[in-house]
């Protein structure tokens, strides 16, 4: 093997696990993301869990941050705007990332 090779297999193994990675923060934004939108709506631990695999299973059908929105919308009715949910989303997704990449770590 070339070391052109090496360089060219190293990069696709990290460009995997970073996907990976990416992957498993946006479902762990999902859940978190269940889990506010439940609490707005005065709801018990089980159906944040419940609305949790909803919005995963949104996630993997669709694969669009729009359907996410959609769906938490939906889900909220007036007790919270897109603009809210959009806010919300990107600091949960930071807190995923954070989280996964300590785990990671360990």
């Amino acid at each position: 093997m070339t070391t052109f090779d090496e360089r060219e297999a190293a990069f696709e193994s990290k460009f995997a696990h970073d996907e990976k990675m990416q992957f498993i923060a946006r479902m762990r934004r999902n859940r978190f993301m269940a889990v506010w939108a439940s609490a707005l709506k005065g709801e018990t631990v089980e159906q944040a869990r419940k609305y949790g695999q909803e919005l995963v299973h949104t996630d993997l059908q669709n694969v669009s941050e729009e359907d996410v929105v959609e769906a938490v919308k939906g889900y909220l009715g007036d007790l919270a705007d897109e603009a809210k949910i959009r806010e919300k989303m990107a600091e949960l997704l930071v807190e995923a990332k954070e989280q996964v990449m300590a785990e990671a770590e360990d």
